[in-house]
């Protein structure tokens, strides 16, 4: 049986504050989608930051409902910030059988629809399917996957240009108090998941033009954002994330504009997740 999981499709930050969330990553250089309104049971919203094969969304929670119970207690005990990974698939149906066969565990398979508004002032629909890995097949934080049924809703050519001139995810960056155990629970999760030692830490790849998973120890994620407080970054979720651009110097001047002071790192600028609603959100070279 071969395996359905074939990268990253997205990942998500939860917010406690949507339109602050909004207007930090709009501050950043990055162009938001028009806000998206979940239906009232979700009782959600969001707006999503899109690239040519991948993206980034910003999900705030409107009002407490049974539907968002889970996600309102993560928030509550997490804290704001990089809650989860959605993973690239065919059908969510599918996905969900080929994975029980091969011994992996999913449940929450279901389907849903949200308005799009449209940059020109019109309206669409997105429809989705998902299915979410078992809390026990996941070290930490929160991996499922989706399905696109109407992906021309979602990826817009309006949405694709950015100030900063962001391009697409490069690396999604967490803490870990065990790098090497976790890689290998986080790798059977992709089809191509495999892991390497680097940094410090272990990378896990996830597939072909997808998002590699960086675990490090907090000593070695400290070095590397020197002076971030990373406790204002989710506990037991992701950390950091790593995104391309295609001219730094855009990246940076759109940081000035917002007077924001970056930090220099290895690979580029950081921003702090005081200014990213609990991401630390870092700029590298495409």
């Amino acid at each position: 049986m071969s395996h359905p999981v074939k990268g990253i499709d997205h990942c998500f930050a939860l917010v406690q504050d949507l339109d602050k969330a909004a207007k930090q990553y709009a501050a950043l250089g990055f162009t938001l989608s028009p806000r998206g309104l979940h239906s009232e049971a979700k009782g959600s919203a969001n707006y999503t930051i899109m690239f040519p094969d991948d993206y980034f969304e910003l999900l705030g929670l409107l009002r407490a409902t049974p539907l968002n119970a889970a996600r309102g207690k993560a928030l509550e005990d997490q804290g704001q910030g990089l809650h989860a990974i959605a993973c690239r698939i065919g059908t969510a149906e599918a996905a969900a059988s080929q994975l029980a066969e091969l011994g992996i565990g999913t449940h929450g398979l279901g389907s849903f629809e949200r308005p799009v508004p449209l940059p020109d002032g019109g309206s669409a629909v997105a429809a989705f399917s998902t299915v979410v890995f078992d809390p026990a097949e996941v070290p930490f934080g929160s991996v499922f996957m989706c399905q696109h049924k109407t992906p021309e809703t979602v990826w817009l050519p309006e949405l694709l240009t950015h100030a900063n001139t962001a391009c697409g995810l490069d690396a999604i960056l967490a803490l870990s108090e065990d790098p090497d155990a976790d890689g290998k629970r986080f790798a059977r999760l992709w089809a191509d998941g495999a892991t390497r030692a680097s940094g410090g830490g272990v990378t896990v790849s996830t597939g072909a033009n997808s998002a590699p998973l960086v675990l490090l120890q907090r000593e070695e994620m400290q070095a590397l954002y020197p002076d971030v407080d990373l406790s204002l970054t989710p506990k037991g979720a992701f950390t950091a994330l790593r995104i391309k651009v295609s001219d730094m110097n855009a990246a940076r001047q759109c940081l000035k504009d917002a007077d924001i002071t970056p930090i220099t790192t290895q690979a580029g600028l950081a921003v702090a997740p005081q200014h990213a609603s609990g991401v630390i959100v870092e700029f590298v070279p495409a």
